[in-house]
């Protein structure tokens, strides 16, 4: 973490005013970047991108701010509140840009949205509010052209050539752990014939590439702490053209599992139909007319298909020696590729019974 010197430095040179010394925390349990809520009056959130999982920060503030401004715009017209409904980014008081560059480092501070918490886990009913927030924020920038926005991070829903990376690391083997991960290993090969559908489907043209945010983890929503609203799908980092398949698939492989992504007792660790089917219809009723039939013809599948990408990209991570998501405990990563795994194994046998919610 930087120091709190370095951080005021960073801070004063955004276009905001603040007291001499404004308390800065760390924030939030996200996985790769570092974020510090700051005691400005309105607070705002101080972000340090890791240049580590994006080489091209000011690509990724970029995106944030082509596709905040553009929804801006969109919820205007719709009535809502922009300041309320998506990130407001603070310019650099003197070049206007979206982020400061310090000691090598890319920094960016965002409006604390007031009011709004969000959350880990959540009943149907939340689910529902959240996938509807979802719905309208795809809706909202259909018309965004999306093949402008900048690949962050090349193939970050590419299954295949996450797979690829596994064998990779297998290969390598760089600190001696995939001996004893056969299993675990096996596994996720024996799936290689499906990992393609998506991007093969986006590839021929019968899955429409679209805007899409990349990482819908229901943590990513933010809810109003009175009454429960969903107000605002946020963590635009990965924001860039993609499939509604991978948004969606990753949101239930979160929100509808029945325990946390590094659960080590298995037997607890399955997907809730209840859930699935709250966060479906919240989503249909917002973006289902928007659907091509492929898209909703895999919706059930991509659930399946993002929760092994997830598994692989967890054991790859493991094997490589835990450089990439950040961990508490020895062997965080191994746990969390067994969970997701154990969710595939669920899920696999019901995917015709779940095809029906999409009909």
């Amino acid at each position: 973490m930087p120091d709190a010197a370095d951080l005021l430095s960073v801070l004063s040179r955004f276009a905001v005013d603040f007291d001499d010394r404004p308390p800065i925390e760390p924030l939030g349990r996200g996985l790769v970047n570092g974020t510090y809520l700051v005691g400005t009056e309105p607070p705002t959130v101080l972000q340090r991108i890791n240049r580590a999982v994006f080489p091209h920060p000011d690509r990724v503030i970029r995106n944030v701010a082509c596709v905040t401004s553009y929804l801006k715009e969109r919820i205007a017209l719709d009535g809502g509140d922009p300041e309320r409904e998506t990130l407001t980014l603070i310019p650099e008081r003197t070049t206007g840009l979206p982020y400061v560059l310090h000691g090598g480092e890319y920094y960016r501070l965002t409006r604390l949205i007031p009011g709004a918490v969000s959350r880990e886990d959540a009943g149907p009913d939340a689910l529902y509010a959240a996938a509807k927030t979802f719905g309208r924020f795809l809706h909202r920038l259909d018309g965004f052209p999306a093949d402008t926005l900048d690949e962050v991070i090349p193939r970050f829903h590419d299954t295949r050539a996450r797979l690829s990376q596994l064998k990779a690391a297998i290969a390598s083997d760089p600190v001696g752990r995939a001996a004893a991960v056969e299993k675990e290993i096996e596994f996720a090969l024996s799936r290689e014939d499906d990992c393609g559908v998506i991007v093969d489907g986006l590839a021929s043209g019968e899955i429409p590439l679209r805007v899409t945010h990349n990482d819908t983890k229901l943590n990513n929503f933010l809810f109003d702490q009175t009454t429960g609203e969903c107000i605002a799908l946020i963590d635009l980092d990965t924001v860039m053209p993609g499939s509604v398949l991978f948004d969606y698939g990753d949101a239930l492989r979160f929100g509808a599992s029945s325990a946390a992504e590094d659960e080590t007792d298995l037997d607890k660790v399955f997907f809730s139909e209840e859930r699935i089917a709250a966060f479906t219809r919240g989503f249909l009723e917002e973006f289902g007319n928007d659907l091509a039939p492929r898209e909703r013809e895999l919706l059930p599948a991509s659930i399946r298909l993002l929760t092994l990408e997830c598994g692989i990209r967890f054991l790859t991570d493991y094997i490589a020696g835990d450089t990439y998501f950040k961990t508490t405990r020895h062997d965080q990563n191994l746990d969390r590729a067994r969970n997701q795994f154990a969710l595939v194994r669920d899920i696999e046998p019901r995917l015709p019974t779940l095809a029906r919610l999409t009909e």
